[in-house]
């Protein structure tokens, strides 16, 4: 044996052990981890998942970005829902986001008097993250019938104004309400419109968590308004851990129960407890107020604990939830406060209520508001003398000295340019 094949033995064998400490050394840090992942579970910590996108490291854009409408897509039997697959303008990665979120729309529309009108409006991302696409799901909004309600402007724009190559101008993704990263079943409640961000969660669970149970309980008034029926459908063949369940309140004559729906009526709580196991489930629900004025409640009287129940509704809402022991050291500073509404000339002592954009609007001042979740930023409004808190942070940041009515309640005698 050379010299030269001498020390090729003694490097190869000293490679040879380290590669094999190494080796060793990583499956004791692995087993490490497991065990430590399990006890958490046991005791009902959550435990953050790895999140498989191309773009974790895109950061979310600040002010509008353009973005080209790609695709145009009606997702019902009457063509009033239709998707937008959104897509930039610049080509560059789109930043991952929380399902469950929204996007912001700034567009003209065109004026009762002439010329054009801003809006602002914010609708619920409908697919799970992508890193070269967005997707909304809109509603067209219609009348109450036998009322003189005008239709909804904003939805109206989109189905009849917004096509394909279409630019649209957006902020990026923001919302407190998004699925948690958690093994923990997952239980998702919709009313009608309400699947668009139920989708998103649905979607991203069963791409990225395919083994996490998770429950959809979906309800709409029958068969014509069920939003990518055959979409759910297929999942729930695809994934033994999908369960779904479609509530008809109206059926049509030819709607067969068994076949088209699980049950008639609303979603409620009694039926929960007799299909779901007694495991530790997070609740989301999406819909109309008075789905969750009563299924929220409920919940609570069934003893889910605060900490599992999470929810969105639609426009104006004010759910009630359980009271707690003790009393918000807010609340007690704010007994004796009056807001003075300074451009209305009305004043008024504080009362208990969700936030000072409820406020108003319970005492007829009327304040442009979008989102109501402190995300779009269209009830800004000054503050002339006095000082407010935030019950928690909001995504959009106001100007120095303005507040987000939709967030805030006040901590002293404040007066508001409103």
């Amino acid at each position: 044996m050379t010299s030269l094949s001498l020390l090729l033995w003694i490097v190869s064998a000293i490679a040879l052990q380290l590669a094999m400490f190494l080796g060793i050394r990583y499956w004791r840090h692995r087993l490490d981890y497991h065990a430590l992942r399990s006890r958490g579970e046991e005791l009902g910590l959550p435990v953050q998942q790895c999140v498989s996108t191309n773009s974790e490291e895109v950061a979310a854009w600040r002010g509008l970005r353009a973005f080209r409408v790609e695709r145009k897509i009606a997702e019902d039997t009457t063509q009033s829902v239709c998707s937008f697959y959104l897509m930039p303008e610049d080509g560059q990665p789109l930043p991952p986001f929380m399902p469950g979120q929204f996007l912001t729309f700034l567009f003209d529309i065109p004026a009762a008097t002439g010329g054009t009108e801003q809006l602002i409006r914010c609708y619920s991302l409908s697919d799970a993250p992508r890193p070269d696409c967005y997707r909304v799901s809109i509603k067209r909004m219609l009348p109450p019938e036998g009322s003189h309600i005008p239709p909804g402007r904003s939805s109206a724009y989109f189905h009849d104004l917004v096509a394909v190559g279409s630019l649209l101008q957006v902020r990026a993704p923001a919302g407190h309400f998004h699925i948690d990263r958690s093994a923990a079943p997952v239980v998702l409640i919709s009313g009608g419109i309400g699947i668009t961000p139920m989708l998103s969660m649905l979607n991203w669970i069963l791409a990225e968590q395919p083994g996490r149970e998770v429950w959809l309980f979906y309800g709409v008034r029958n068969s014509r308004e069920l939003v990518m029926k055959a979409h759910l459908e297929a999942q729930t063949a695809a994934y033994p851990n999908f369960h779904l369940r479609f509530y008809f309140s109206n059926p049509l004559p030819e709607d067969l129960m068994g076949r088209d729906c699980q049950y008639q009526g609303r979603i409620d709580v009694s039926v929960l407890r007799t299909q779901l196991p007694l495991k530790p489930y997070h609740f989301y629900i999406c819909g109309p107020t008075p789905m969750l004025e009563s299924l929220v409640p409920a919940l609570e009287d069934w003893g889910v604990p605060d900490a599992r129940i999470h929810f969105e509704a639609f426009g104006p809402s004010s759910i009630k939830r359980r009271p707690s022991v003790a009393v918000p050291q807010a609340a007690a500073m704010t007994t004796g406060v009056v807001v003075t509404f300074a451009k209305s000339g009305k004043q008024f002592p504080w009362q208990p209520a969700a936030n000072l954009l409820e406020f108003a609007e319970g005492h007829g001042i009327k304040v442009d508001f979008g989102c109501r979740s402190g995300s779009c930023g269209v009830c800004q409004t000054t503050i002339l003398t006095g000082e407010v808190t935030y019950r928690q942070p909001t995504d959009y940041d106001p100007e120095l000295g303005t507040c987000l009515l939709c967030s805030c309640t006040p901590t002293t005698d404040v007066t508001l340019e409103a």
